[in-house]
């Protein structure tokens, strides 16, 4: 049996444009250009720099519409459209220029080249007299030291692969051996298989002393009370004074731990901020200021609007001309809704930072963070009147440059805490302070994560002691214990 009912529902969606834009806030200064440059590319309606004609009418778009809506193709000659796009059949030596004068600035970039890492220690391993077979192994386990250093494999396993890749069959004691042979390449340290066999390794390089001898003999025989800091533990098992201890962990606190990262020519790749926002005092007030890399100038292509015009100005028109035009019409539409989407991406970009910059305005004029206020992201959706996920796309993967350093700005979001007198303070506020007092603490007895949660209800800061403990994992500081010293 047929039934017939009616259903209203509500729906909302984004459309393409919308979309488009919110990738658009989403990317950072360097990603932004890179998706600049490949829109530039893959649609020839789009055109850099500053624009040298007109607009395109609307009336072109109104003008294929109607011819459009004929149904009678009238045949003729067909347009050359090629001579529309003549630009891109100029030759390469058209386009340079053989008037260069002595002033000219060169434009060439270098290119950087060195020797990795682990080529470096197989140039050290030809001053080595070694057999075939050892020549070999040396060379896989020189392949096996990793960027910092180190051999993270047993030797177990390096054997069998010596079997499996190389055709080497051999022992361990025999891998063991050519390891040490290994080790005695520069930099101190290198090819160590543990942090202990790396420090002792470097010990052993240096001129003999009595504190030298001790560092060693706590590095092979104590190595967990020495990164426990259990000292009096020390000082009674090898009968020594803290002086002579202090002396020996003053020697092992020298060493390198990474003794492949100190490797100048280990080619690896840098990565630069740059930041989004600028922030600077002057007179007494805030200004920022947008990266200008954020604000492009972009147009659309005087030719293709040529191409419009040409097919407007046709008596004539033929179904593969309108097939033509109704491609060139759809990149024209994309490239103006590139540069709507550009403009409306600086404008959100600089009203959020703007109001950020407002809200925690007393923070950029001293540069004291204990002057944050509390600030989530609603608070600046509603200043601004835009969305939360809007506001979390700009704090998320934007920099700004202050007076203090360039900074991300979701650091400047915190949650709020009540102080002894009722009032709301940052979480960023409470931090700044912990890390204070441990850093006045005494270093010779440091503060329990107790004590500290008393000196800050003191301060009328009343948190908890798993609290403080949180706080100060997120500051990576150390527990009491790793914190001392002699």
């Amino acid at each position: 049996m047929l039934k017939q009912h009616l259903q209203f529902k509500l729906s909302q969606k984004l459309s393409p444009q919308q979309i488009q834009l919110m990738k658009l806030i989403q990317l950072p200064t360097q990603a932004f250009e890179q998706r600049l440059k490949q829109e530039l590319e893959e649609n020839p309606a789009l055109e850099g720099g500053k624009e040298e004609s007109d607009s395109i009418d609307d009336e072109f778009a109104d003008t294929y519409e109607n011819d459009e809506t004929d149904s009678e193709i009238i045949s003729t000659e067909d347009i050359n459209i090629d001579d529309y796009l003549s630009d891109d059949e100029i030759p390469d030596y058209r386009t340079k220029a053989n008037n260069y004068s002595a002033d000219d600035e060169e434009k060439n970039v270098p290119y950087a080249a060195g020797t990795s890492f682990n080529q470096y220690l197989l140039s050290q391993m030809n001053t080595v007299y070694l057999s075939d077979d050892e020549w070999s192994i040396a060379e896989f386990l020189v392949g096996s030291v990793d960027e910092s250093g180190y051999i993270r494999r047993p030797l177990s396993d390096i054997t069998d692969d010596l079997a499996f890749t190389q055709n080497i069959y051999t022992d361990e004691e025999t891998v063991e051996r050519v390891l040490k042979i290994v080790q005695k390449l520069d930099p101190p340290g290198v090819a160590a298989r543990s942090l202990e066999e790396c420090l002792i390794i470097q010990l052993k390089r240096k001129e003999s002393s009595p504190s030298i001898e001790l560092a060693i003999s706590i590095l092979e025989k104590s190595f967990e009370q020495f990164t426990k800091k259990h000292y009096k533990k020390l000082i009674q098992k090898y009968n020594i004074s803290e002086e002579q201890l202090r002396e020996a962990i003053s020697e092992i606190e020298k060493l390198n731990p990474k003794p492949g990262g100190s490797y100048s020519g280990n080619n690896r790749m840098v990565e630069h901020v740059v930041p989004d926002f600028s922030i600077r005092i002057v007179d007494g007030e805030l200004e920022l200021s947008l990266n200008g890399r954020n604000a492009p100038e972009l147009h659309v292509s005087r030719e293709y609007s040529n191409m419009l015009k040409g097919y407007k100005d046709a008596k004539k028109k033929s179904k593969s001309q309108k097939d033509t035009v109704m491609f060139i019409k759809q990149k024209l539409d994309a490239a103006k809704w590139f540069i709507d989407a550009i403009r409306q991406r600086q404008q959100t970009l600089f009203i959020t930072m703007n109001a950020i910059m407002q809200y925690q305005s007393e923070y950029f004029l001293t540069g004291d963070e204990r002057n944050l206020r509390p600030m989530i992201l609603k608070d600046i959706a509603d200043e601004i009147e835009m969305d939360v996920s809007t506001v979390s796309r700009v704090a998320n993967s934007k920099y700004v440059d202050t007076p203090y350093g360039t900074k991300l700005i979701k650091e400047f979001f915190s949650e709020s805490m009540k102080n002894d007198q009722g009032e709301d303070v940052s979480t960023k506020e409470i931090k700044k302070i912990l890390e204070t007092v441990i850093g006045e603490e005494s270093k010779k007895k440091p503060l329990t994560d107790d004590k500290l949660a008393a000196l800050l209800k003191e301060k009328g800061y009343p948190i908890a002691r798993r609290t403080v403990a949180k706080y100060r994992e997120q500051l990576d500081i150390p527990v009491a214990r790793l914190r001392k010293q002699i």
